[in-house]
């Protein structure tokens, strides 16, 4: 039973000065987490029930899956993340640290590595696989821009697992039972989510989903269309290329646009010179980059922007990209600032990107490689090549779903969970094999899996939170029942707590608010500020023998008597 008299709590009235979103406040407010640094938090005892709730919900699901739950350390030795080259290219991300002896280590960001190097150690044989371990541990990433509390910090809990299968058939099979295993989770923690596709990122492999928590304040940005259910981050939305045939376009044809170096003063130009009709969808925006220190250029359509995280997502095999800058430009006089078209590219050894917007036999307006000038009637597979396309412009909303063309929605959320087919690039990078039933060695196929622990936190309170404060579900919040004893004579407080005696015994966890010196209305704003599913008044009208019960989640209101009390109590939780 959790006692408010002795209980380590202190709310607050006022919202923290740093808090951007609703979870970081009210959960501050209600004394579940304080801030120790940017990025890292503390739990405070109702902050730590809740989320152990979490973690035993998530590991409950994961036990009758049949993975089984294994302890990594969070301190690791590099020559594992050496070896899959990870060590570099996490950049600045990774947590590095020496011992007193100089050698290197870091805090582990994820157990890709010593999961394989386990595995590897134990098991030589097929007969040893299909096998499953996961476990739930701390990470630690170096994010440049902790924010939101406890949703993107620099130290947090996730539970992981990994899947390891002789075949890419038995791969999906594991895959597909951690898919299921999640959507159980997730119901089972009362979240609204989505499945989305997903790009692998610097995970690597193939498959790729995650779920997604819509929430208003959330960081993901995802599509759905609501016609025929497709989703998908926007890093992985496809975009249907469509040919166009160009027999009939006339030749290129290169026009005077003086001081047009942005794509509003070109359509300006176009239509004063050459009579209105031209748009910014009809200029071919080229942005150069440097891609691991190679000059390359991404075309999309004028009136779209490059998004860099989704080129940045999609480009494969290219670990840092960055913007053009001035003294790029200084360096190669032959790119001519705002006036750059793919014409020359092969000339100048630039390799060619292109939105699938841009496709074969589509014409543009765009530039010359000279100052003042633009070349019209500029046709793709004629008069420039693409070396490879790639899904790059940023996604709007009315975009055309892959799927059934029908026009998407965009919506925020975060994400709380993500599911990779890996492949065999960790066992390839650490020669995990197992012998098969001709004794040949075959590389072991693998998936990874995570849930953000420590982040569900705050997206249940995302989800769930109202104006007054926080709203759990019955399953994680820190209590079933929240009693609230009122008054100055003992009555109450022993029928409070007599009544808690009960709800104990039927199995129900309670936190009672026995505090003398407490005002009611003090009382009643810390029960509606920490959350608890019911809240049970004991009070004015226990001179009639009842008691008032309110639904935190409703506002539903009843009375109850006495005697019938923690029955009417069990019958609501359920």
């Amino acid at each position: 039973m959790l006692r408010m008299s002795s209980l380590f709590l202190r709310t607050l009235r006022d919202d923290p000065a740093d808090a951007d979103v609703a979870s970081h406040r009210l959960l501050v407010r209600a004394g579940y987490v304080r801030r120790i640094a940017s990025g890292i938090y503390s739990w405070l005892p109702l902050g730590y029930i809740t989320f152990r709730n979490i973690e035993r919900i998530v590991r409950e699901e994961m036990d009758k899956a049949g993975f089984q739950e294994v302890h990594f350390p969070a301190l690791l030795p590099r020559e594992p993340y050496e070896e899959t080259n990870r060590w570099s290219e996490y950049g600045p991300d990774l947590f590095r640290l020496q011992d007193r002896k100089g050698g290197d280590y870091l805090l582990g960001p994820t157990h890709e590595e010593v999961f394989t190097l386990m595995v590897k150690g134990e098991y030589s044989s097929y007969k040893d696989l299909p096998l499953s371990l996961y476990q739930i541990q701390t990470k630690y990433r170096d994010e440049p821009r902790p924010r939101s509390g406890i949703i993107r910090g620099r130290e947090f809990v996730m539970k992981d697992s990994y899947s390891f299968d002789l075949t890419d058939e038995g791969l999906v099979e594991s895959y597909n039972k951690h898919r299921e295993a999640y959507i159980k989770t997730f119901d089972r923690l009362g979240l609204q989510y989505n499945i989305v596709s997903a790009v692998s990122g610097a995970m690597g492999g193939s498959g790729s989903e995650e779920f997604l928590a819509p929430c208003e304040t959330g960081e993901d940005t995802y599509v759905l269309c609501e016609k025929c259910g497709y989703a998908a981050n926007v890093e992985a939305m496809k975009t249907v290329q469509v040919p166009v045939d160009s027999s009939a376009t006339p030749p290129l044809e290169v026009v005077d646009t003086p001081n047009t170096p942005t794509i509003d003063t070109l359509v300006g130009v176009l239509n004063s010179q050459f009579g209105s009709g031209f748009t910014s969808a009809d200029t071919l925006k080229n942005v150069l980059l440097v891609a691991d220190g190679k000059t390359i250029s991404v075309l999309v359509p004028g009136d779209r922007e490059v998004d860099l995280k989704r080129l940045g997502a999609n480009l494969v095999g290219i670990k840092e990209v960055r913007l053009f800058e001035e003294e790029d430009f200084a360096k190669n006089p032959a790119m001519v600032k705002g006036y750059v078209g793919p014409q020359d590219a092969k000339k100048h050894g630039v390799t060619v990107y292109a939105d699938p917007r841009v496709a074969p036999g589509t014409s543009w307006v765009t530039g010359a490689n000279k100052k003042n000038c633009h070349a019209l009637n500029v046709v793709n597979g004629r008069d420039f090549t693409v070396d490879h396309y790639v899904d790059a412009a940023e996604v709007r909303k009315g975009d055309a779903c892959p799927s059934c063309a029908s026009p998407v929605i965009i919506d925020r959320a975060i994400e709380i969970g993500h599911i990779f087919q890996l492949g065999r690039k960790y066992a390839e990078a650490l020669n995990l094999t197992v012998l098969d039933k001709d004794g040949k060695a075959r590389v072991v196929t693998m998936g990874s899996y995570g849930i953000g622990v420590s982040r569900a936190v705050a997206a249940i309170a995302e989800q769930t939170h109202d104006e007054i404060g926080l709203c759990w579900p019955a399953e994680v919040a820190p209590a079933h029942v929240h009693i609230v004893a009122t008054g100055k004579e003992d009555a109450p407080f022993d029928v409070a707590e007599k009544l808690a005696f009960q709800l104990e015994a039927a199995g129900k966890t309670v936190m009672l608010d026995d505090r003398r010196d407490a005002s009611p209305g003090v009382k009643f704003k810390d029960a509606e500020l920490i959350g608890n599913p019911i809240i049970v008044v004991v009070g004015k009208s226990l001179a009639e023998g009842k008691i008032e019960l309110r639904v935190r989640r409703t506002g539903e209101r009843s009375e109850a008597l006495v005697e019938s009390a923690c029955a009417e109590i069990v019958k609501l939780l359920a």
